[in-house]
């Protein structure tokens, strides 16, 4: 097939159907229903060949005007190496306008995104499987509807961008847990369906121990059931992760264009993603 038999167009709910295809030829485990989300917090393109498939997907997720993650870049393998991938790239830059970029990388994708400017900033590991029986921990609560506003100053401070769509689209599928003390929201973490079972994420805690503990909070009452956890190479929950139940099984590479400045010593910090997609 062609580059001028393949038509680029804008993604609309008809298309998540031909993405969920394409996602599964490439063994990720998203859902229609992880499709919808992506898609209502997104702005996109679709690849279509000349019968209507679709061969070809991206998103773009912006985060008020401080960034925008370019997400679920995926094209059909019997029409890789024709230039596809740069096309679907071009519409995201398009999209995204000004926007400072980020995404997480496959192996496959690096060698374009380093072409067209990113930076590699550090890795992601992907964690999942069967969560072991654990006991509860202390200074945790559920978090209501009255903490969003709250929650969505603190993941703006620790994230650096505005990213109250998102928290607003968890608080529609999932929930919430937070630390509070003496009032006040300090770290909080959120769970949601996705995939194969559930994801924990984002998690934005002042440290490493506060994040196992929101984490914990979550798997706790899910003895064996399928959970997944994004965390960044440095954020140091990796080995506990392992020692829970959940597999590091792969992951990605986190890239920003232009590269991102120091973010110094701020607390508390991300220590797990929405997922990889999301950021």
């Amino acid at each position: 097939m062609q580059q001028d038999e393949i038509e680029i167009r804008t993604f609309a709910p008809e298309h998540i159907e031909g993405a969920v295809a394409l996602s599964r030829q490439e063994n990720w485990p998203h859902r229609p229903q992880d499709w919808q989300m992506a898609l209502q917090l997104s702005s996109g393109a679709v690849a279509l060949d000349g019968h209507g498939q679709v061969t070809g997907t991206i998103l773009v997720t912006p985060y008020g005007a401080d960034c925008a993650m370019i997400n679920m870049v995926i094209v059909d393998r019997n029409v890789r190496g024709k230039g596809l991938g740069r096309r679907l790239m071009e519409q995201a830059f398009a999209l995204a306008e000004d926007r400072p970029l980020r995404l997480v990388a496959t192996t496959d994708g690096m060698p374009l995104y380093e072409k067209l400017g990113f930076v590699p900033s550090g890795a992601i590991l992907q964690h999942q499987g069967k969560v072991a029986a654990l006991d509860a921990p202390d200074g945790v609560e559920a978090a209501g509807n009255g903490d969003l506003l709250e929650i969505k100053a603190m993941d703006r401070d620790a994230y650096g961008a505005d990213r109250g769509a998102l928290i607003d689209a968890l608080a529609e599928r999932g929930q919430f847990a937070v630390v509070r003390r003496n009032g006040v929201i300090e770290a909080y973490a959120a769970i949601r369906p996705f995939g194969r079972g559930e994801v924990i994420g984002p998690v934005i805690a002042g440290s490493a121990d506060e994040a196992k503990t929101l984490i914990g909070f979550f798997a706790a009452p899910r003895p064996g059931a399928f959970l997944r956890v994004d965390t960044g190479s440095g954020a140091g929950i990796a080995d506990w992760l392992e020692e829970i139940g959940l597999t590091h099984v792969g992951g990605g590479v986190a890239m920003d264009r232009p590269p991102k400045t120091s973010a110094g010593h701020a607390r508390p910090k991300v220590y797990a993603l929405a997922n990889q997609a999301l950021g």
